[in-house]
């Protein structure tokens, strides 16, 4: 059983609660480290550090994260050293996201989804697994490089 970490900031949480429910009724253990409350003004580089630590450090296997539109918590993800996420709100992303990328992480936007979309999208993206040593391999050693070279 895949174990999966995710959270949301105030305004990633409708999205966020449905897609709970989903990822339960599928069989994943989940664990919710995002707000609980839509008055909850904790920010959301906050949330996506705290999910992207616990993919980075092992602990899950993927994480999901919701805000307005997905694109902030991409980019707060991404600061964490090792950890590769991406905004996916198309299945064919989403499954490439896997396959050709190896994030361990996507966001997507309430306000850019709808809950049955995401569900496909979020299926795409957990039925597939990346491949060490497939075509993309070098992209993606070549990335992890650059993560490397960059931290402090």
């Amino acid at each position: 059983m895949k174990k999966i970490v995710l959270g949301a900031d105030a305004v990633g949480l409708l999205l966020k609660d449905e897609i709970v429910k989903f990822l339960q009724d599928e069989g994943y253990e989940v664990t919710d480290l995002g707000v609980k409350y839509e008055n909850d003004k904790t920010f959301y580089a906050h949330i996506a550090e705290k999910v992207a630590l616990a993919v980075r450090d092992e602990d899950y296997d993927r994480g999901l994260l919701f805000c307005g539109t997905g694109i902030g918590m991409s980019i707060a993800a991404n600061k964490v050293p090792g950890v590769c996420a991406t905004v996916c709100h198309d299945p064919y992303s989403a499954e490439r996201a896997s396959l050709s990328n190896n994030a361990q992480i996507i966001t997507m936007g309430y306000r850019v989804i709808g809950k049955e979309t995401a569900k496909v999208v979020l299926k795409h993206w957990l039925d597939n697994d990346f491949e060490q040593g497939c075509k993309s391999q070098s992209n993606v050693d070549e990335v992890m490089k650059l993560d490397e070279k960059y931290r402090k």
